[in-house]
């Protein structure tokens, strides 16, 4: 238990002092130097506690990202059934990462050779107030590191509810993603406003959903 305590307090200090680089200068132009002369220890110290930079850069994303984590119990509240929770989960993600696309990209869409749900799972077990939420599945749904699968979670919920068939899980899910990987890159290249992003997808991912629905269900928006 000391352990995990020293090892969480030396890891806030790197993780803490990235999230405040991102901040000032973009995760572009953060190096280990810059990381631990703003945390205040050496290079050497660093890399007893993480891999190298991406795995740092990986985790003070997480951090970022926590105010979305916290947002979908909220977003969430008026859901009636599992279509209307899928659309609410996508509509929050939207809102969240076409605000913040670099940070969305470096966690969904890493460099990092590794496959990172390792990482992840244990960022949360480090800091398990970062993904506080009342709803089990969506809690669930955040400790799925691939956005794949998180997006799966979601879409078999619709599929357990009658509202499109399994053999169209798959598709609903690779189509969804494919809308939101191309709308972010958009938004990273400053070719969309923010507004344009968050509302083009949640129309494109009506209109898919239109197209696969076999039962009845009102569109909230």
């Amino acid at each position: 238990m000391k352990k995990t305590i020293q090892r969480k307090r030396m890891m806030s200090y790197f993780i803490n002092a990235t999230v405040d680089l991102i901040d000032e200068v973009g995760i572009n132009g953060i190096t280990l130097r810059k990381v631990a002369d703003k945390a205040g220890y050496n290079s050497a110290t660093l890399y007893n506690y993480f891999e190298n930079l991406d795995h740092l850069i990986l985790y003070a994303s997480m951090k970022h990202i926590k105010d979305y984590a916290h947002a979908l119990d909220a977003y969430l509240k008026d859901a009636k059934n599992a279509m209307d929770r899928f659309l609410k989960v996508w509509e929050c993600f939207c809102d969240y990462a076409y605000d913040k696309p670099e940070i969305y990209n470096a966690i969904f869409f890493p460099n990092l050779e590794k496959h990172f749900e390792d990482y992840v799972a244990d960022y949360y077990k480090l800091f398990p107030e970062d993904i506080i939420s009342k709803d089990k599945n969506i809690s669930t749904m955040l400790l799925k590191t691939d956005i794949n699968e998180r997006a799966q979670t979601t879409v078999y919920a619709c599929v357990n509810e009658g509202y499109i068939r399994l053999e169209d899980a798959n598709k609903l899910n690779d189509m969804t993603l494919l809308i939101f990987e191309g709308m972010l890159k958009r938004v990273l290249n400053n070719k969309i406003s923010y507004d344009d992003s968050r509302n083009n997808t949640m129309d494109y991912i009506k209109a898919i959903v239109e197209r696969l629905l076999i039962k009845d269900y009102t569109f909230y928006y």
